[in-house]
């Protein structure tokens, strides 16, 4: 009982020599608080401001990604569609030349008999 008879003591006398704020301090310390408090309020909505434009401008770019990457699939299409019609005049041309080659060696063998 001696024991916490002393802390309480001990206590006491630790609580006495705390300094206590004048209310004038109290005052400033409350306004300076609320002025920081009022600063952080302000950055947090800026950085939301600037979290949701970032965020807009991502999902902007990502629908143009998609709109591009459908492009490029169509016109891959006519690409190879292209590609497929080049082909086919090209082997009609072949086509075309060999009958026309047969065709002048029909005339020069009519010309030697």
């Amino acid at each position: 009982m001696v024991c916490a008879g002393l802390l309480l003591l001990a206590a006491f006398a630790a609580a006495a020599q705390a300094p206590v704020q004048a209310p004038a301090g109290r005052e400033q310390a409350i306004q300076s608080g609320q002025q920081r408090a009022g600063m952080a309020y302000s950055d947090l909505q800026q950085a939301q401001r600037e979290a949701k434009r970032a965020e807009q401008e991502f999902l902007n770019a990502q629908e143009a990604q998609r709109a591009a990457q459908k492009q490029a699939e169509e016109m891959k299409r006519q690409l190879d569609g292209a590609k497929k019609a080049v082909d086919a005049a090209r082997q009609k041309e072949a086509q075309a030349r060999k009958a026309y080659d047969e065709a002048l060696d029909n005339v020069d063998r009519a010309r030697q008999r």
